[in-house]
């Protein structure tokens, strides 16, 4: 069967252009954070606030996320999300003010928190359904999107000083993405709750017992809110340090280079640039690594070659041990996040959830946060708490039971 017929990579296709508008959508704005800065005269407490806002709207979105599932789907909601997200992009770049930037961020966040349930619930059911592994490979393509948003907004800096001008250029792609999204997402999110076609058509065509009682119509199942397992939280945490590095990554690495390391204007947004492209190359063989060494052994020393590269780099100082510095935690952070979502995809649906709304809370709401550390002091210790970040990582993984995945066919042992 060709690739255009294979239900699993239509599948595949139209769920990794949904984790590209969101690598790439999020990137996008975050390398123009300085020229936004510029614009609106905002001070480093002021850029950390911003980001707050974003983290807030996430935050908030969480009790609706999982109505909004229910209401409309996984594949209603990416697709919505994943429209309006593009059209904040021209929200943002048009913002006249401080209170309308602040505005603009909060209602991302929770585009964002829906995005990001609804694509991985999307790519969990893919699994599922076909039980072929690629929840790895999706991230890739996550942080390809990011990579590409990075040169998108190198070359544009470069070209114009004009955000609108690139903001403009990033909606066109985006809105390629989700034309090409909207024809192979799946309509149904929970493929492995299915009964067996052949056991219910028995049971179908099994008569009662004469004396059975005549059962009412059943009423649809009301899905209850349970307390979380410690191995959940367990998860939750990790999940929480890794995105909180994953984004401080690309909050922050360019106002680094260029305020601290003192890298210019067209160089400072590659520090995007390498972490995604490491986090791109390490997440395409993600899943032959968890095959030979396990998830958490993965995870354990992937977060540990984040966390000392990085702070290695930060006392070196300069632009080129800066440069290794976010090459070590791309590669080193890169399958941090898909081993968790593979292992709270094991435990439910509702597990998956509460880890993608963490993960959404560390994406957005962590880099503020560095921003705080970095007013209250400098950017080299906002830094340096993301190393902390990804040590944090490790410890989590200790406490998590992880399961090993089934061997990777070798059809989807090497990238594609």
């Amino acid at each position: 069967m060709s690739r255009l017929h294979d239900p699993f990579r239509r599948g595949q296709l139209a769920i990794a252009a949904l984790f590209l508008s969101l690598g790439f959508q999020y990137a996008t704005w975050a390398a123009r954070i300085p020229a936004v800065k510029a614009d609106l005269d905002l001070s480093a407490a002021e850029v950390g606030v911003l980001l707050m806002a974003a983290g807030v709207g996430a935050a908030v979105s969480f009790p609706a996320v999982a109505w909004l599932m229910r209401r409309m789907g996984s594949r209603r909601l990416a697709l919505l999300s994943q429209l309006g997200l593009a059209l904040l992009l021209l929200a943002l770049a048009a913002a006249p003010n401080y209170p309308v930037a602040l505005l603009v961020m909060c209602v991302d966040g929770v585009l964002v928190g829906c995005l990001n349930v609804a694509m991985n619930a999307q790519g969990a059911a893919l699994e599922a359904r076909h039980e072929r592994n690629t929840m790895a490979r999706l991230h890739a393509v996550f942080s390809a999107g990011s990579l590409l948003a990075a040169l998108l907004a190198s070359g544009m800096t470069a070209a114009t000083g004009s955000v609108m001008a690139h903001f403009g250029v990033a909606v066109v792609l985006l809105a390629a993405l989700g034309v090409t999204a909207r024809s192979g997402l799946l309509d149904e999110d929970a493929p492995a709750d299915r009964p067996d076609p052949a056991g219910a058509e028995a049971a179908a065509d099994a008569e009662p017992p004469a004396d059975a009682p005549v059962a009412a119509e059943p009423e649809p199942a009301r899905r209850r809110w349970t307390v979380p397992s410690r191995l959940t939280l367990w998860m939750c945490c990790a999940m929480v340090f890794g995105t909180v590095a994953e984004g401080a990554m690309n909050d922050w690495s360019a106002l680094y280079l260029k305020d601290v390391a003192e890298a210019s204007a067209e160089l400072a947004p590659l520090g995007i640039a390498v972490v995604s492209g490491m986090m791109v190359v390490a997440r395409l063989f993600a899943d032959g690594w968890r095959s030979r060494w396990g998830d958490g052994r993965v995870v354990l020393l992937g977060s540990a070659v984040a966390g000392t590269g990085l702070a290695v780099a930060l006392v070196s100082g300069g632009v080129a041990p800066a440069l290794a510095g976010f090459a070590c935690m791309g590669l080193g952070i890169a399958a941090v996040t898909p081993c968790v979502y593979a292992a709270a995809a094991r435990q439910g649906s509702d597990a998956l959830t509460l880890v993608a709304a963490m993960g959404t809370t560390g994406l957005l709401a962590g880099p503020p946060l560095i921003g705080f550390i970095a007013g209250a002091s400098n950017l080299a210790w906002g830094m340096g708490a993301v190393a902390a970040s990804a040590g944090a990582v490790a410890l989590c993984s200790t406490r998590i039971r992880w399961t090993a995945p089934a061997p990777v066919a070798q059809s989807e042992a090497t990238p594609a």
